[in-house]
């Protein structure tokens, strides 16, 4: 019986040493090393918004999920785009009726 604890121990020990040595030589397996504290990977550019920029939003993780107040400002920045486009449509519809009767 003490034969098999001993082997176990032994093992549990091997082991130990060898997830201790792999996390040592291949790290946590991050390409990039982590964000400061406080910094913030969520861009946005000042105008045009294309889908690419939405495709390419990251948000700092924190420990329940994505940074909120990143999230809230992306979604007003976002929405903000969205009524300016929906007003531009709008007066682009307006016109056009009124540039087709003037022909």
């Amino acid at each position: 019986m003490t034969t098999v604890l001993i082997y176990l121990v032994v093992m549990a020990v091997v082991a130990g040493v060898v997830f201790l040595a792999a996390s040592l030589v291949f790290g946590r397996g991050e390409e990039l090393a982590p964000l400061p504290p406080g910094a913030s990977p969520t861009r946005l550019p000042a105008d045009a918004v294309t889908e690419q920029d939405v495709q390419d939003l990251r948000f700092q993780q924190v420990f329940r999920g994505y940074k909120m107040s990143e999230v809230d400002w992306a979604l007003d920045r976002l929405g903000r785009e969205v009524t300016e486009l929906r007003a531009k449509v709008a007066e682009l519809e307006e016109r056009l009726p009124a540039e087709e009767n003037a022909r």
